[in-house]
């Protein structure tokens, strides 16, 4: 028997079959369209992120020589906030799916802001009000579909994010559902009961008939319908993708953090059983519920991880793959003090400064394409060490090691500096799916595949070591360097 992971992400849908090792057995993946129609708008068609979703599950099956009689439990991971509304009696969704990057409520959260709803929502909540989160999105849907609301109010709308779409798709419309990470993520969920929030929904106007059942993210919660494995498969996993990375990373202990290096970074800070109130602009949210219990976890975004290196590929050409930046960047034996602010969408946690825009400081005539690459890297790992040092002043736990995944890990120089900024081994594992593999061990979980954390935590497995080979006073004199640099970027937008 066999677990299968679906990974539903932003720009594809993947899935994977896992054996009883924690090993992919067999992947398919599927790109799929985006769709800009406005400045600051992005869609997706919800047709499309099922079709992608489902042709990868029977790809990846069929791959393995494996029937769905052979699977002993689906897991779905999946892109977090991404908001889609759709008819209860017919499936059909009523707009395209509204994207977690997109920002056309920018203006209704700023409104919200000025009358004082913030520190309210973030109470019960333990997230910004930002047009990132889904609520304002559903507001929106509402507000500009012409009757939508009056189908909402009158019970015949459902709101869900990505997984709950999927779920809803794999059973026929049988079941309405999601799981506690990603109602976390909805600005409609009180962290702390546990419950949707009947207040936050009159605040954004937003029927509660409209919203999923809440299960437990490791739990036997449905089954498939026949109609697409030829046999019924109990869905047993359910976490949004960050989640289920700390999952998959065996983050499940408090001080606990793990960086996903992509496009932008994602840090997530186990913090236990009690939610941890930030006082460093970080999100607190729902890591995962099992057993009818909510784990937390501190959360800060980067907004440009592995961008900087395609922006030095696409815009400036120093590069031809990004691959190549390795190399351009270890030609030399440091950046010669030049520093990059990647702050080309503003700065993400823990400074939430949209203004501020990129920068590069420190350059002299000897400057080249080495130092710029290199300072490029420098900077995804200077911008973890931000995120890292809020959230042991936010939760008081030290962090002993930062465990790392995503494309950007193979690259040894920027692990080692990482290692090196942070003060702390920076530890790759031997498994590098571990967004899929964490939605596999939850569902495996479940159903009994593995016999308990225990056993997966044994196939948790190091890939390499990274450790701390800088002195206190280097790390402290590059450190300094970076926060004038940082505060370079911030008053730019400030200058008349």
């Amino acid at each position: 028997m066999f677990i299968l992971a679906l990974d539903q992400g932003t720009t594809s849908s993947r899935a994977l079959v896992f054996d009883r090792e924690g090993r992919v057995v067999s992947m398919a993946r599927k790109e799929f369209r985006q769709h800009y129609p406005k400045p600051g708008w992005v869609e997706h068609d919800p047709h499309e992120i099922w079709s992608s979703q489902a042709g990868t599950a029977a790809e990846a099956i069929a791959a393995a020589g494996l029937t769905g009689r052979d699977i002993a439990g689906i897991g779905i991971t999946n892109q977090r906030e991404t908001t889609l509304v759709w008819e209860a009696a017919t499936g059909r969704p009523v707009y395209p799916a509204i994207v977690w990057q997109d920002r056309r409520t920018a203006d209704l959260c700023e409104r919200l802001k000025a009358e004082g709803h913030e520190p309210g929502i973030r109470a019960k909540t333990g997230l910004l009000l930002d047009p990132y989160f889904s609520a304002t999105k559903i507001r929106w849907i509402l507000d500009q579909v012409p009757g939508a609301r009056a189908e909402a109010e009158a019970g015949r709308l459902r709101f869900g994010t990505v997984d709950s779409w999927l779920i809803w798709n794999l059973t026929r419309g049988r079941e309405h559902l999601t799981d506690p990470s990603n109602a976390s993520r909805t600005l409609l969920f009180d962290i702390h009961t546990g419950c949707w929030d009947e207040d936050l929904c009159a605040l954004f106007g937003i029927p509660m008939s409209m919203l999923p059942r809440v299960v437990d993210s490791s739990g036997i919660a449905a089954e498939s319908a026949t109609t697409l494995f030829a046999t019924k498969i109990p869905i047993a996993g359910i976490a949004g993708d960050q989640q289920a990375a700390l999952f998959g990373q065996r983050c499940v202990r408090p001080g606990m953090v793990k960086n996903t290096y992509g496009t932008g970074c994602f840090l997530m800070m186990h913090t236990g059983e009690q939610p941890v109130e930030s006082t460093h602009r970080l999100l607190t949210t729902v890591a995962w519920g099992i057993g009818g219990k909510l784990e937390y976890a501190l959360e800060g975004s980067i907004f440009i991880g592995g961008a900087v290196v395609q922006w030095l590929r696409d815009e400036l050409g120093l590069i031809r793959e990004s691959a190549e930046v390795h190399a351009l960047a270890a030609s030399v034996p440091d950046t010669g003090g030049v520093y990059v602010v990647p702050a080309f969408a503003g700065l993400g946690a823990p400074h939430w400064d949209s203004s501020a825009r990129g920068m590069v400081v420190g350059l002299t005539r000897g400057s080249g394409a080495g130092h710029l690459a290199r300072a490029a890297l420098e900077s995804i790992a200077y911008q973890t060490r931000d995120v890292v040092e809020a959230m042991c002043l936010d939760s008081g736990l030290p962090i002993r090691e930062l465990r790392v995944d995503g494309g950007a890990t193979a690259n040894d120089l920027l692990m080692q500096f990482q290692a090196d900024v942070l003060g702390v081994e920076a530890v790759r594992p031997r498994t590098a799916e571990t967004t899929a593999l964490g939605a596999a061990y939850l569902a495996g979980l479940a159903t009994g595949y593995w016999s308990g954390p225990a056993e997966v935590d044994a196939q948790w497995g190091v890939d390499r070591r990274f450790g701390p080979a800088m002195s206190e006073v280097r790390r402290g004199e590059l450190l300094d360097g970076w926060n004038r640099a940082l505060r370079a970027a911030r008053a730019w937008a400030a200058q008349p």
